[in-house]
């Protein structure tokens, strides 16, 4: 059928795209995203702010202007970024025809019950035609250049999977495929490729704004930076949505993405040992991963979003208590140091949640979940690179689970779970980009199964050949029996006429179809075959048992631990398990501040239980006294004598500034905005700790010893 060379395209990318030096580092190290211009309330200090939309938010009485609201935060200091949805959005001119006459609903997304699928008033999931595109470059992209942004976020390329009904997407079936529009629920076969269309219109729609933007930016004599804010391909999987996902960052066009994680996503419920439930820390940590491994090849750049609450509600003690979790997962990628530190401030400041459990009294943030949640966005700012640690096993991924519709995704946990609960930072692969020359870096085991998932192109398999004959270890799970190893696609058309895409690489291999069982060496590597489906492995208690004698055959034996720490700096992230073969505490010893606790204390041995976090300031890797170890507001104007440390501190209005200071003794006095203030001495860590009302406007502190 026609359109189907697109998807060789990342593949053949990769190799000239790997040759080329890698952007540069972005300019902000930390951003956040609102529709709002700025005010006191929601100022959390980060570098840049993603501008929300043309018009805004239409329901904020205080609504003005794209350009007055850049120009609000422009005037505190913040650089000015723009951030919409290119699957939904403030477009109801284009859907109501003020753009060209015509009303457009009918370019909403739609099921088979002829529901229109809306995102809000007037504002239908959109099937992104050339013409809307056409409006949006116009409408949209151009008039951001021309207030002055340089950097354009198009967030959440989404198509669910329900839809595919309306006649504008019939319309680009018959233009994808050159055959009739056939209804998803006909076959897998069907459905596969409704799937497939579906992935094509959003990576068609983001290369050509981005490509509109680039353009547009140059004959004004001005550099456009482009960017793809997504879930990770785990969670669209989960939530039965589409997107282009991994085969962006072969596009020109795209310059990297925001890693879109947060406990809404990480909470999915998953299986492992027989019993499905929540786990956000691991669910996080693989989603994470997911998306820096479907980066880090490309040197294309990366964010990571956390968010301190979530899109439904819940209450303050859920919300802190998952922030933390993922928190701790995204910090356990050193690679990685740049962060959306937050989405919608307005929300998290103003918002009334119910204040506990099954509580009917609802209150704005904690005082404490406040201070707790700026200490990090501080920690954030100072956040340093560290030396990354390649994952020995590493699962490989591709953008067509999307297209299977297994939304408990337990193939995939199958095969990573069990590593991750034995404390071995289990990687992901995406079959996408191994033909960049770091996508295997480090990688001594590959798990793979053709069970949830099918390879859109069959140049992965040659780059696959070759790593296991240079003395790589792939160990292939599955039955291949599942009905999407029938569906029409190159393995079984034209010249091939393979039974399953496993068999195609096995030939590669040198080795014959139908393989059974069996360790079969292969150059310097080896291929196990494992004729079970892959999520057996989680769906019984002991299950995964053949899974690590597998990899354990191929690599030795590996120390088994409850706990994943990495120390970045004076920072030391700590992640302790449950249901692992270790049950015991992580000890963690030094001169400690736990920044997790709003008081910021310090210790000297800490316990770390099964099933929670910890982040740790260690004071004796910190810079020269005096100097601020952790505060819940930024410092500006430091200055430094003899007897004296002075500073200016910013934060959100009704907050409230916690912090500790590394001093060369104790304090004689300490002054805020010239009034004493009292403060805690530490002499073991020789810290002092403050606490004192924050201010937009700044608070002057100065401390004498």
């Amino acid at each position: 059928m026609g359109g189907r060379s697109l998807f060789a395209l990342p593949l053949l990318l990769a190799l000239s795209l790997a040759a080329c030096s890698g952007p540069a580092r972005p300019t902000a190290k930390t951003t956040f995203q609102s529709s709002r211009g700025w005010r006191p309330t929601i100022d959390n200090r980060a570098d840049a702010v993603m501008v929300y939309g043309v018009g805004g938010n239409p329901s904020d009485p205080g609504n003005t202007s794209l350009e007055k609201r850049l120009a609000s935060w422009r005037e505190r200091g913040y650089q000015t970024h723009f951030m919409t949805g290119i699957a939904w959005g403030g477009y109801q001119d284009y859907f109501t025809g003020q753009w060209d006459g015509k009303w457009h609903l009918d370019e909403g997304q739609v099921t088979a019950k002829g529901d229109t699928l809306w995102h809000g008033r007037l504002v239908p999931y959109i099937v992104p035609t050339e013409n809307f595109l056409a409006y949006f470059k116009e409408r949209h992209i151009k008039r951001v250049i021309d207030a002055g942004v340089d950097h354009i976020f198009l967030e959440e390329p989404e198509f669910w999977q329900a839809a595919g009904y309306s006649d504008a997407f019939k319309r680009e079936w018959t233009a994808f495929y050159g055959t009739p529009w056939r209804g998803q629920e006909e076959s897998p076969e069907a459905a596969y490729l409704t799937a497939k269309l579906k992935y094509h219109l959003y990576r068609r729609a983001l290369d050509e704004a981005f490509t509109f933007a680039k353009e547009y930016g140059r004959s004004l004599g001005r550099e456009v930076r482009c960017y793809v804010p997504t879930h990770s391909l785990i969670n669209y999987t989960q939530w039965q949505i589409v997107s282009p996902e991994a085969s962006l960052a072969s596009l020109p066009s795209v310059d990297g993405y925001i890693a879109q994680v947060w406990t809404g996503t990480s909470r999915v419920l998953n299986c492992y040992g027989g019993t499905s439930r929540e786990r956000v820390f691991e669910t996080a940590f693989l989603e994470y991963g997911c998306m820096a491994s479907m980066t880090a090849p490309t040197g294309r750049e990366l964010w990571f979003l956390t968010d301190p609450i979530e899109d439904r509600p819940r209450d303050w003690e859920d919300f802190r208590r998952n922030y933390q979790a993922t928190f701790t997962a995204q910090l356990l990628y050193p690679q990685v140091n740049t962060y959306e530190i937050m989405p919608w401030p307005e929300r998290i400041y103003e918002k009334l949640y119910p204040v506990s459990p099954g509580s009917a009294e609802k209150s704005r943030i904690p005082s404490s979940y406040a201070s707790m949640m700026q200490v990090m966005t501080g920690a954030l700012q100072e956040m340093p690179l560290a030396p990354s640690r390649p994952s020995r096993v590493s699962v490989v991924m591709a953008n067509s689970l999307m297209f299977q519709r297994d939304t408990s995704l337990s193939g995939f946990f199958g095969l990573a779970m069990p590593f991750l609960k034995r404390g071995c930072p289990v990687g992901v692969t995406h079959l996408e980009n191994l033909g960049f020359a770091q996508a295997l870096k480090g990688v001594e085991v590959l798990l793979m199964t053709y069970s949830n998932m099918k390879p859109l192109d069959p140049s992965a398999h040659r780059f696959l050949a070759d790593w296991v004959r240079r003395g790589g270890h792939l160990v292939y799970c599955g039955t291949d029996t599942d009905p999407f190893q029938g569906v029409e696609e190159w393995w079984n058309t034209g010249e091939n006429a393979f039974a399953a895409p496993s068999d195609h690489l096995f030939g590669l291999l040198g080795l014959q179809e139908g393989l059974s069982s069996g360790v079969y060496p292969v150059g310097r590597g080896s291929l196990t075959v494992l004729r079970q489906d892959p999520s057996s492995f989680v769906l019984s208690a002991g299950a995964e048992k053949p899974l690590l004698e597998a990899v354990e055959a191929c690599i030795g034996p590996m120390e088994v631990s409850n706990a994943l720490v990495l120390d970045r700096g004076p920072y030391r992230v700590v992640a302790v398990m449950d249901e692992s073969p270790v049950t015991v505490p992580y000890v963690a010893e030094g001169c400690l501040i736990d920044l997790y606790d709003p008081a910021l204390p310090v210790y000297s041995r800490r316990e770390v239980r099964p099933g929670t976090q910890a982040l740790f300031y260690e004071v004796t890797r910190a810079g020269k006294a005096p100097c601020i170890l952790a505060a819940a507001s930024r410092a500006y104007e430091q200055k430094r004598t003899r007897h004296n440390f002075s500073y200016l501190c910013k934060g959100p209005e009704d907050t409230f500034n916690v912090t500790r200071i590394l001093l060369p003794k104790a304090p004689s006095a300490v002054w805020v905005n010239g009034e004493s203030c009292p403060w805690d001495w530490d002499e073991a860590s020789r810290t002092a700790f403050l606490r004192f009302p924050n201010d937009p406007d700044g608070v002057t502190v100065n401390v004498q010893w």
